[in-house]
C-alpha cells in the first residue's frame, strides 16, 4: 500500500458528511481522521498534528471559529480550510482564520481541487507567517445591572481573564486592549446556531 498524500483532519458535527468526506478523500489518497467539534479536534491534533484540516464553522461545544483561530495561533504551519452553508461565494468570510473556503452544498470537486492544491509540495505554495491578528471568538455571556452585554475575554499573552461591556457597537470584529497587560485583542462573537427546524 502507498504512503498516503498528507494527513487530513474533518472537523464536522453531521456524521454524513464526515463518512461522505472521509470515503472521498481516502478513495484520492489521503489519510483521515475525523472529529464531531472543536474540542475533539484539538485533542486530535495533540495526537498527531495534520498537514490540513477541513472544518465546519457553525458546530456545538466548540465552533470552527473558535478551532480555527486557535490553529492559527498555535499551528501556524497547518493548512486550513473552513466550510460552511451559511455563508456564499468562495472568500473566506471576515475573521475566519483559515487559507480558503468551500461552501457546503456546491461541488465537492471544488473542496478535492483546494485540497489538492493546499497539499502541494511546500516550495510551491506562499506560507503565511503565524498570523497573530487571528481574532479570539468567544460567546456572549449576558449582561451587567444596567443592561449592558458583555463578553469575558482570556488574554492570549498573560492568560488573564477581564470583563468586556459590548455597548451597541454591530461590527463584526471589534478590538480592545488587556485590562492587565495591556495586549491589543480582536475579537468576535459566537452566535449560537439556529435551533433545526422540526422535520416536516
Amino acid at each position: 500500500m502507498h504512503d498516503p498524500k498528507a494527513n487530513l483532519l474533518v472537523v464536522d458535527d453531521e456524521a454524513p458528511i464526515r463518512r461522505t468526506l472521509s470515503i472521498l478523500l481516502t478513495a484520492l489518497g489521503y489519510a483521515v481522521r475525523t472529529v464531531p467539534d472543536g474540542f475533539s479536534a484539538l485533542a486530535e491534533i495533540r495526537n498527531e498534528i495534520p498537514d490540513l484540516i477541513i472544518s465546519d464553522l457553525n458546530m456545538p461545544a466548540m465552533s470552527g471559529f473558535e478551532l480555527l483561530s486557535v490553529v492559527r495561533r498555535r499551528f501556524p504551519t497547518v493548512r486550513v480550510i473552513a466550510m460552511s452553508g451559511a455563508y456564499s461565494g468562495n472568500d473566506v468570510p471576515p475573521g475566519v482564520a483559515a487559507d480558503a473556503f468551500y461552501e457546503k452544498g456546491t461541488r465537492p470537486a471544488t473542496l478535492f481541487r483546494m485540497v489538492d492544491a493546499m497539499m502541494r509540495p511546500r516550495n510551491t505554495l506562499v506560507i503565511h507567517p503565524p498570523r497573530s491578528n487571528a481574532p479570539i471568538w468567544i460567546p456572549t455571556n449576558g449582561h451587567d445591572p444596567s443592561g449592558v452585554p458583555y463578553v469575558v475575554i482570556s488574554c492570549p499573552e498573560c492568560l488573564r481573564a477581564f470583563s468586556q461591556l459590548l455597548g451597541s457597537s454591530a461590527a463584526p470584529m471589534l478590538d480592545t486592549s488587556c485590562a492587565h497587560c495591556s495586549n491589543p485583542i480582536q475579537f468576535a462573537i459566537v452566535h449560537a446556531p439556529a435551533p433545526a427546524s422540526p422535520a416536516a
